[in-house]
């Protein structure tokens, strides 16, 4: 089977978001709005966990042919869970807006379930 096309895509997407958004967060303009409102590590916490989920988005979504829908689910859940856990951290950390904050932690509970949730795949050869 092949792989999900639309997963590669939307991984690929999200690896060049992290590494957009750890530059931007490292040098220049926006850096210095971080640092001056005291969210550069607030920043950083979410780049932290950005890069390498991004990573496991796309090598899940190689093997996405040989996972079935237990993988789908997983790759969902992580994928929804780093939407909501770093872009909430990003936006709260550059915006300041407070009304993200319960967003936050129901995105680390979607990534913790995303990777139980790879713990019940069961991995076919095809």
């Amino acid at each position: 089977m092949k792989p999900n096309s639309k997963f590669l895509i939307l991984a690929a997407v999200t690896g060049f978001l992290a590494v957009l958004l750890g530059a931007l967060g490292a040098h220049g303009a926006v850096h210095d709005a971080l640092v001056a409102n005291g969210k550069l590590e607030s920043w950083e916490v979410a780049a932290r966990y950005h890069l390498p989920q991004a990573i496991l988005l796309y090598g899940l979504a190689l093997f996405s042919g040989s996972g079935g829908k237990k993988l789908t689910w997983a790759w969902l859940s992580l994928f929804a869970g780093l939407f909501l856990f770093s872009g909430s951290i990003y936006l709260l950390a550059y915006f300041g807006w407070k009304w993200l904050g319960p967003v936050t932690p129901l995105g680390g509970l979607l990534l913790m379930a995303g990777w139980l949730q790879l713990a019940f795949v069961k991995w076919q050869r095809k």
